[in-house]
Formats: C-alpha cells, structure tokens, sequence
C-alpha cells in the first residue's frame, strides 16, 4: 500500500478516496481485479487503477463519485479507533507551534489509537523518528495496525510501558504529552527534551491546565501558552453564505512550553519570573 500525494494517475496499490456528491466517502487500497462495494453499487477497482485523480467514475448502479488522494485529515478521521482522536484543527496547530518537520526526533507519551503519531510520523519525513509510549497493549496494537495501513510504521517506535519509570530517551526535538495527569510526569518531559526543546500538553478540563503549568513552572520551562483551538466551518454558497448548524469546537486545552537553561547567574531568577507573567499583558 501507497499513500503519498505524488503522481497524476491512480496506481495499483494507492490509498484511493471515493467522494459522493453528497461527500461522503470511502477509502481504501487499490488492488488488480478487486471490487469496492458502497450502498450505491460496486465500484471495480480496475476501472478505477490508470485514471487521473479528479476523475468522475461510476458504480455499477449509475451512482457518482469523484477519485481522489485521501488527505492527511480524511485518514485520519477515518481511523479504526477505540478512544477519542486528535482532531485535525489540533494536530495542524501543534505540529507548527512545536515546528516539527522533516529529521526530527520527537516523543510522544499517550498513543492511543495512533492519530497524533501518524502525523508527526508524516511531518518527520523518512530521516526522523518518533518514539511514542503507551501503557495499554490493546491500544499499541491498533496504532501499530493503523500506522501500518499508511506504511509509516518504519518511521515510529512503539514502546508499551509508563514513562514514569523512566525515559532512555533522551536529546529529543520536542515532546507530545496525551495523558490524564500530565503534570506528574514533567521531570522525565525535561530529561528527555534537548535544552531549548518544545513541549506540548494536552487535557480536556483548566483544573488539569491549572496542575499542569505549576509543574511546568517548578521544572524550569518557560514561554508557557495555553490555548484552544476552535474551527467553524461555513456553507459554501455564495449567494447565502452562512455558519453550517453544527461545529467541533471545544476538543481539548493545549498548554505549550520550551525547556530553559536559566543557569547559575542570579539575574536568571528575575528572568524566569518575568517569564511567567502572562506574555500579553501590556499588548
């Protein structure tokens, strides 16, 4: 299985996305002389491997679809899961507020059904590495699976057991944390994290934020933010151009933070409390 959003043609082996007009949509594997079979009709794969993208094809039934590349975001909301995912308004704010990109190594503590992994795995590029630790089996698996369907696997190491018996990493690039009490595990966040390196946390409720900043405060990180991120979308018609009836909006709070060396001159103190005034007072 293929998925990358290279080529103009649809290939034997590609990750392909059937999108209704009513955009509904199917994804699945291209594979010589197999079928996909929708409410609408089957569709033949062989009719589908050789067609550009874009190209408007039918089910045996007349009904109408449009062959396309799946998206990181379609993947991802249509992974098998046991838990609640990361949603991509998320994923999209974290990856670029941490700057991960192509090369870096990055932990990850909380894997769950393999959501945020598979997009850090995507960003790292084939030179990085995530190294991601779960204390559930029955979860490591179903990420293993779900990353494996993307071939992104070589790209990830899974470990099972809890980071609060320790880290052997350590020098990382940045930090993911998806744990209820992330706040008691900020000490190995630190060990693990190169000096300067990016940390992100994410909790559903502001008493965890609130448990969360104190600990990220008494182990010496700083450029602290907390946020959400809220996404509305809109109905696409010009001449009545309005918000849809439904949004996601609360998903969770990330608290965002850099790993500080304040070092051994006594100016630093006041430096570190400047640094935990609230950055927009005064803007």
């Amino acid at each position: 299985m293929i998925w990358n959003l290279h080529g103009t043609h649809a290939r034997a082996g590609d990750l392909a996305q059937l999108v209704g007009l009513r955009h509904k949509n199917f994804i699945f594997p291209l594979v010589e002389g197999g079928e996909y079979h929708t409410h609408r009709g089957i569709v033949r794969h062989d009719d589908l491997i050789g067609l550009p993208w874009g190209t408007q094809v039918f089910s045996h039934t007349g009904a109408a679809y449009f062959l396309l590349q799946p998206s990181l975001a379609d993947l991802l909301l249509s992974l098998k899961r046991n838990t609640q995912i990361l949603y991509p308004k998320d994923i999209g704010f974290i990856l670029t507020t941490m700057g991960i990109g192509p090369g870096m190594t990055v932990l990850e503590a909380g894997t769950g059904s393999g959501s945020m992994t598979i997009a850090l795995a995507y960003a790292v590029g084939a030179e990085g590495k995530i190294i991601s630790y779960e204390v559930r089996p029955e979860m490591q698996n179903l990420a293993s699976k779900n990353l494996s369907r993307l071939g992104l696997l070589e790209r990830a190491t899974l470990h099972l057991g809890d980071i609060g018996q320790g880290i052997a990493e350590t020098d990382v690039d940045a930090f993911f944390l998806d744990v209820p009490n992330p706040y008691d595990y900020i000490p190995q966040v630190r060990g693990a994290l190169k000096p300067g390196g990016f940390f992100c946390g994410l909790v559903p409720t502001v008493n965890q934020v609130a448990e969360l900043l104190h600990a990220l405060r008494r182990n010496k990180f700083a450029f602290i933010e907390v946020c959400e991120v809220l996404l509305r979308y809109y109905k696409p018609e010009p001449l009545r151009l309005r918000p849809t009836d439904r949004m996601v909006a609360h998903t969770g709070f990330l608290t965002f933070a850099r790993r500080i060396e304040p070092g051994e001159d006594p100016r630093g103190a006041a430096l570190m409390a400047e640094q935990n005034v609230d950055k927009t007072e005064g803007e």
